[in-house]
């Protein structure tokens, strides 16, 4: 059972979802390996892969829970576009102006087992032991993921095939305990019966 969890948990993380154009300019995408940053409720700092980002009321990059990209950027309430090129360069357009002026950077991280991740539900994951440190970089160096504008990732791991496999495991795990139990009854009958 815990095998078939790991597996899935697996699935999950081999980053192999296509890319659905969705045209809202905050919407981003990885291609490749790694974790947009953001910062949780309490202050640390939370990782994920859904880049459905937003602004919150002042302006800052967040993602559908309002939790704050980190490093933080602010996007001016008189910015007619922003555009965050592959390798994570923020640039706005502001009204009456023509040429883009650049607000931040994105910064990517990587974990040499990032199975080690403990998710946290809504998409956010924290590092652990198992999953060792962040390592952070600039999307498109070498090992990290490059930034698709536009676009959102996927899921990887078909739900109808993933459940009926996961059940599939839970009732030959059943079977083997009932089994197993079973065996355990006789011996403990045969073990009476001669003692």
């Amino acid at each position: 059972m815990a095998s078939e969890s790991a597996r899935l948990l697996f699935a999950i993380l081999t980053f192999k979802g296509a890319l659905t154009n969705t045209g809202n300019q905050l919407d981003l995408a990885l291609s490749g390996r790694g974790w947009f940053q953001v910062t949780g409720a309490d202050g640390s700092t939370l990782f994920t892969r859904a880049g459905s980002f937003n602004t919150n009321a002042n302006g800052q990059i967040v993602t559908t829970d309002g939790l704050v990209v980190n490093p933080a950027m602010t996007i001016p309430t008189n910015a007619v576009s922003v555009t965050v090129n592959q390798s994570g360069q923020v640039s706005v357009t502001l009204a009456n102006q023509t040429a883009p002026q650049q607000i931040g950077q994105i910064t990517l991280a990587n974990f040499a087992n990032d199975a080690g991740l403990l998710p946290l539900g809504g998409n956010l994951y924290q590092q652990t032991d198992a999953s060792g440190a962040p390592v952070t970089g600039l999307p498109g160096d070498p090992g990290f993921a490059v930034i698709s504008q536009g676009y959102l990732e996927s899921s990887n791991v078909d739900p109808v095939k993933e459940i009926t496999d996961l059940i599939s495991a839970q009732r030959a795990y059943e079977m083997n305990s009932k089994v197993i139990q079973a065996a355990s009854d006789m011996a403990s009958t045969v073990s009476k019966n001669l003692g």
